[in-house]
């Protein structure tokens, strides 16, 4: 069992109950995959088939996202190369966007936000004391240290999304793990090459 399970273990026996009470569209068949014109899937099609996977997903990643765009935010004031500035910027353009998509999800499913419990260190998240030495960097210092971090933040990201297009049923939520995969595991050697430079 990877360190990702056994951290949200009991986040999953809560969402069952949670999706219980909400009467969850799990035991239904319908894929869920229609699209607007758009490309993207439409709101009856998010809402059409969803499980504990899905709902947990979306509750996680918010608070991950969330993490990834404070450490982002820093750059601007305390980070000296131009790589790093850049690269932060991207994170906060693709990820505040996705905060809003899965808080509109949940939503829609009639499910909280939270899930209730901390993500403590699981999934690459910062503890207090790694913010608060990343707040306190600056220069060639914080570049580094943002790197390093990010490195880790973005590789339990993509646990979380491999795990949910394992497990999950509705088709948007795998569309955006999907794009998390794909965009973060880039971001991971783009990254490295960075601390290798540093």
């Amino acid at each position: 069992m990877s360190t990702l399970r056994i951290a949200l273990a009991g986040t999953v026996v809560a969402g069952a109950l949670l999706l219980t009470a909400c009467g969850s569209s799990d035991s239904t068949d319908t894929a869920g995959g229609g699209s607007t014109g758009s490309g993207s899937p439409s709101a009856s099609s998010v809402a059409a088939s969803f499980n504990d996977a899905d709902v947990m997903f979306a509750q996680m990643m918010i608070t991950h996202h969330e993490q990834a765009v404070a450490m982002a935010g820093l750059a601007a004031t305390r980070a000296s190369d131009a790589e790093v500035r850049s690269l932060a910027e991207q994170i906060k353009a693709a990820q505040e966007p996705e905060i809003t998509r899965m808080r509109g999800w949940l939503k829609s499913w009639k499910a909280p936000e939270s899930a209730g419990m901390s993500m403590g260190h699981g999934a690459g998240m910062m503890s207090d004391a790694d913010m608060a030495g990343l707040k306190a960097a600056k220069g060639t210092a914080f570049d580094r240290k943002f790197a390093e971090m990010m490195i880790g933040h973005h590789r339990g990201a993509i646990e979380m999304a491999e795990d949910v297009r394992k497990n999950g049923r509705n088709e948007a939520v795998r569309q955006l793990a999907g794009k998390v995969i794909t965009t973060q595991s880039a971001e991971v050697e783009q990254l490295q090459k960075i601390v290798d430079r540093i």
